[in-house]
């Protein structure tokens, strides 16, 4: 409660009219005259009713005290028995908080982004988001349960926003113990045929210190095995086989008491990129088709194209004097013995066998493709003569045998069964097993194909007869053409075909790009699923394991999308790597943040929360022993020792109703004037 004056005239005016009463009283006293006294009386309450006080009676009621409470329910929460802890310390936080006197509670949760676009745990700005509608004078503090594995701390000075203490309760225990693998330093691009260096090391947390064993694996590569120093740089060499993405995953062996194997496993995802893409091409007879290869070469500016062609065999005799066939010596030599193994692939266009390359030279090809080379053949009438291909040293490595015949008769190529389900043939436009949209042909050379398991028919003529034959030879590949018509399709004969694409397709599996594998896996994120494509040439792939980065297993169930082709839907659980396996195939898939923060160091903490915990006066506390005990004290008292922590108590009021009187104006007032004035007039009337 509280007095204040309104006066009714201006206080100058009040002022002097209060000092000539006063005088006037003062008069009556000194002369002793009859009612001074009540002169007193009427004077003061004359003054007061022109003062006017007014008496101000507030009602308010207390503010309560805000406090924030941080739960951190990102994925490395789901390590070990941190997600029973968070429950546990969760509930028993709000049951005592929500039941503190004069005090409210909000709770705001810190979860891991499906998308991957902000990566690891933002608890800070969560903490943020919740205080930023808190008024500063109601703020009583805030508890963060989390197990300190925190990604956007923020420096202490950053802090003064807070205007209460910040307390941290850590989850997951003081021993965990786990290790992981870092990759340091990765190229993003290396030419194919070339070398990438990837440099890492391996943290090993809670370990002995003993020396780590690692496995590097590349798709197509044995795999490398080696052991490392805990903490210590390794840099490891790969070969990048291949244009593309060249994946290759460096594995950390397994320790007893890790927390989780998903960290020991890294991926460095290498571009592999052509310099240029070295071609020799070796023609025999001159025909129609030989023009169509070399425009399909030649048009292409990323080809380096040798052709080698024979005009004239040696033993044909017309005359023309030598030093008008040629200006220079061809150099065979050179091509097929001292530089071979500098060419990406090896095209035979209707060769029959000449002096010019003798048989060893044909077995250098042989010994090329064994040892990794691309052979591609395109056979004319002259494979199913005596002196074709077939009779020479490169006869083991062919995918089909001539029969000796030729059929000749207007065909459509089709698919076979296996071309349906096969990349190089799979999607080709105008496919079919049955009425293909394409144009006829009108040869085929017999042949009885490669009882290799690894020999595949992928184009039939007439009658189910082999047309287009793929075969793996070691380490290398074959394809062979068993007709000499594809220039029909280039020149839109009968509607045409698709002959560059096809041969563009064959030319990828030859050199093993990985997009024209037969067997292979690939899984990619969508949205917040992943999707995992199994392509294969065989028509039961039902289902196929998946391993969480915690390392739990589950079998993903697979449907049949199309040939060859079968697909299966992953709802991911957690961030990190998934690894996918089918028998040997294997793929690996990131979940949420690319960086893979959230996943980059699974050990609690208190480090990471601890500077901020201090600047705001609040304390740090393991879970595992138990929550501390909380109440609310004054600004001036700590708010965290052992054991215990305070929040702030701001003691705020606000008011919800104000009640005034003018005493002036109230009829008491009156009366009392009143009366002192009658009293006076009687005592002045006797």
């Amino acid at each position: 409660m509280n007095v204040t004056f309104a006066p009714m005239i201006i206080w100058p005016l009040l002022l002097l009219f209060a000092v000539s009463v006063a005088g006037l009283i003062a008069y009556s006293l000194y002369k002793g005259l009859r009612g001074a006294l009540l002169r007193l009386a009427v004077g003061t309450l004359l003054v007061l009713a022109l003062a006017n006080p007014v008496i101000h009676l507030d009602e308010t009621e207390k503010l309560s005290d805000i406090a924030v409470l941080v739960i951190d329910r990102t994925a490395s929460q789901s390590i070990g028995n941190r997600q029973q802890q968070t429950d546990g310390a969760a509930a028993a936080l709000q049951k005592i908080l929500s039941t503190m006197q004069n005090t409210e509670l909000r709770i705001t949760t810190v979860t891991s982004d499906a998308l991957g676009t902000a990566g690891g745990t933002r608890a800070f700005a969560a903490l943020a988001r919740a205080v930023s509608d808190i008024p500063q004078s109601r703020y009583a503090g805030a508890i963060m349960l989390t197990d300190g594995q925190v990604h956007d701390a923020p420096k202490p000075n950053e802090l003064a926003a807070l205007h209460g203490p910040l307390h941290a309760i850590i989850t997951g225990s003081k021993t965990d113990s786990d290790r992981r693998l870092v990759i340091d330093h990765s190229p993003e691009f290396t030419l194919v045929g070339k070398s990438a260096k990837i440099g890492f090391h391996v943290e090993d947390q809670g370990g002995d210190g003993a020396d780590v064993p690692l496995t590097i694996e590349q798709a197509g590569q044995e795999a490398l095995h080696l052991t490392v120093k805990p903490g210590a740089s390794a840099e490891v060499e790969v070969p990048i086989s291949h244009a593309g993405k060249n994946y290759v995953a460096l594995k950390a062996a397994v320790r007893a008491g890790e927390l989780t194997p998903s960290n020991n496993i890294s991926i460095a995802t290498i571009e592999g990129i052509r310099d240029r893409l070295r071609v020799l091409l070796v023609s025999g007879q001159p025909n129609a088709g030989e023009r169509t290869w070399r425009n399909l070469l030649k048009a292409d500016t990323a080809v380096d194209l040798i052709h080698f062609t024979i005009l004239r065999p040696p033993e044909k005799q017309d005359g023309t004097p030598l030093n008008e066939l040629s200006l220079i010596a061809f150099p065979t030599k050179e091509l097929f013995v001292d530089k071979l193994d500098q060419f990406d692939l090896v095209i035979f266009d209707r060769y029959q066998r000449e002096v010019i390359l003798p048989d060893e030279y044909i077995a250098n090809i042989a010994d090329y493709v064994r040892k990794g080379g691309a052979l591609l053949v395109a056979s004319g009438p002259d494979y199913a003569q005596a002196d074709g291909l077939a009779s020479s040293p490169m006869a083991d490595i062919l995918p089909a045998l001539p029969t000796g015949d030729i059929t000749e008769t207007p065909f459509k190529p089709k698919l076979s069964e296996v071309g349906e389900r096969h990349p190089v043939t799979q999607s080709l436009k105008g496919g079919s097993r049955t009425e293909p949209a394409w144009g006829k042909w009108f040869r085929l050379i017999d042949a009885t194909v490669s009882p290799d398991a690894s020999t595949q028919v992928l184009l039939e003529g007439p009658n189910g007869k082999p047309l287009l034959v793929l075969r793996h030879v070691e380490l290398g590949r074959v394809a062979q053409i068993l007709s000499d018509q594809g220039w029909l399709w280039a020149r839109g004969f009968d509607g045409g075909g698709p002959e560059a694409d096809l041969q563009k397709r064959m030319a990828h599996w030859l050199m093993k790009e990985p997009e024209l594998e037969e067997d292979r896996l690939t899984a990619h994120q969508s949205g917040t699923d992943i999707i995992v494509d199994r392509f294969g040439l065989r028509d039961d792939y039902a289902s196929l394991d998946a391993v969480s980065p915690s390392g739990t297993p589950t079998k993903l169930s697979l449907s049949k999308i199309g040939p060859g082709h079968f697909q299966g839907h992953l709802h991911p659980q957690e961030q990190g790597l998934y690894v996918l396996r089918d028998g040997t195939l294997e793929t690996i898939v990131t979940t949420g943040s690319g960086d893979m923060q959230e996943f980059s160091d699974l050990v609690a903490t208190t480090k990471k929360v601890e500077p901020a915990t201090k600047a705001t006066g609040g304390g740090v506390f393991w879970a595992e022993e138990g929550l501390p005990s909380i109440s609310k004290q004054s600004a001036n008292a700590a708010f965290a020792g052992a054991g215990w922590l305070n929040l702030h108590a701001n003691n705020q009021f606000r008011t919800i109703a104000v009640h005034e009187w003018a005493l002036s104006s109230s009829l008491f007032a009156l009366a009392a004037l009143l009366l002192a004035a009658g009293l006076m007039w009687r005592r002045e009337g006797r």
